[in-house]
């Protein structure tokens, strides 16, 4: 597509969301480094480096800093385990364009999530991730845990359909793209910590509401979209075509990569805006527990907007991680889009835009 490193200037970040960060999260992150090395979970020094550089601690510090401290480590240890997964089973590897025995294996590995007996020595994410709801199970309820483990489904079912079309070599339009990255992003099972690491199970009731179900996912769609550009630079360096929507854009829309990174600014900042109506409308009538989700949210998607833009994960374009970036962060003072319309082209999302439906 003759991109080059230099067409990636990307626009400041619009998030007027509030920020936080858990008090103790540096304690707690040499707690989550000492179980990555002693997990097993790593196939060698190199991968363990760059597992501990993603610092998911600090990345789940920010959705849930109240958490006491036993939860904010088991919880802040799936993203661990999370990202080195993704990076040698899904991104990269031999099963990243092999459906067939990825499904295998996402089977067997969900199925390790759902059963504490299942059994398998010959794949080392398995015991790790066991090990991991073995704690959520120490402390939250049955409904916590099998919103998880719900939620951990659904992200590897997006994953098997983005592995699907990397093995077809097909690139998705922006309706079919939008939808497999809501599954694909792992946004599911990260909000589903969110009563996890905080203790507070929101109702049954509460979490089937359209407008929360509409919450949860433009929160996830934010963050989603967040990481696509986080990841821009990395990717344009190494040559990389994947699934992301600039790519899409570029192939659908025919944009050149400039038009696609504005227009995807756009899409993101049109589903924050929309978010954050939502969210001012119908958080006032929510619960103790419901609006410490809501909450969540709001700090999730900021949070994840401060780590990714320090995080080595994204920054670091070497053999090696580079320290985790403490500079200031600078923020848009405005929106790029702040129209209160459902996004063209794209009818899978369009819901979110509905009031009837919503309230």
């Amino acid at each position: 597509m003759g991109i080059s490193a230099t067409e990636t200037d990307l626009p400041t970040l619009y998030c007027p969301l509030e920020s936080a960060v858990h008090r103790r999260a540096r304690q707690v992150e040499s707690q989550a480094v000492r179980w990555i090395r002693e997990s097993g979970m790593c196939a060698s020094e190199h991968e363990q480096s760059w597992v501990v550089a993603t610092h998911s601690t600090d990345f789940f510090a920010r959705f849930a800093p109240i958490a006491d401290d036993d939860r904010l480590l088991a919880t802040s240890l799936w993203v661990y385990w999370g990202f080195a997964f993704d990076d040698a089973k899904c991104d990269n590897g031999p099963l990243s364009n092999n459906p067939a025995r990825f499904n295998a294996l996402a089977g067997m590995v969900q199925r390790a999530a759902e059963s504490p007996a299942a059994l398998d020595s010959a794949e080392r994410f398995i015991g790790p991730l066991q090990n991991i709801v073995g704690r959520f199970r120490s402390f939250g309820t049955p409904a916590q845990v099998r919103r998880f483990t719900d939620a951990h489904r659904a992200w590897l079912s997006g994953v098997c359909w983005q592995i699907g079309n990397q093995a077809a070599e097909r690139m998705p339009a922006l309706d079919e793209y939008l939808a497999m990255r809501l599954l694909a992003a792992g946004g599911e099972p990260t909000f589903a910590m969110l009563e996890l690491a905080t203790g507070h199970e929101v109702p049954d009731q509460d979490l089937r509401r359209p407008a929360v179900r509409a919450l949860t996912e433009m929160a996830i769609m934010v963050a989603a979209l967040d990481n696509d550009r986080h990841s821009l630079r990395k990717e344009v360096s190494r040559g990389q075509t994947d699934q992301n929507i600039y790519n899409v854009l570029m192939r659908h829309q025919h944009m050149s990569l400039p038009e696609a990174v504005e227009a995807a600014t756009r899409i993101r900042d049109r589903v924050l805006i929309r978010f954050m109506r939502v969210h001012d409308r119908f958080r006032p009538r929510a619960g103790t527990e419901l609006a410490c989700y809501l909450q969540g949210l709001r700090y999730g998607i900021r949070g994840n907007a401060e780590w990714g833009l320090r995080v080595p994960r994204y920054l670091s374009l070497g053999h090696v991680p580079d320290a985790m970036d403490e500079a200031p962060l600078d923020w848009a003072e405005a929106p790029a889009d702040s129209s209160d319309v459902p996004i063209p082209m794209a009818p899978t999302v369009a819901w979110w835009w509905d009031d009837q439906l919503l309230y």
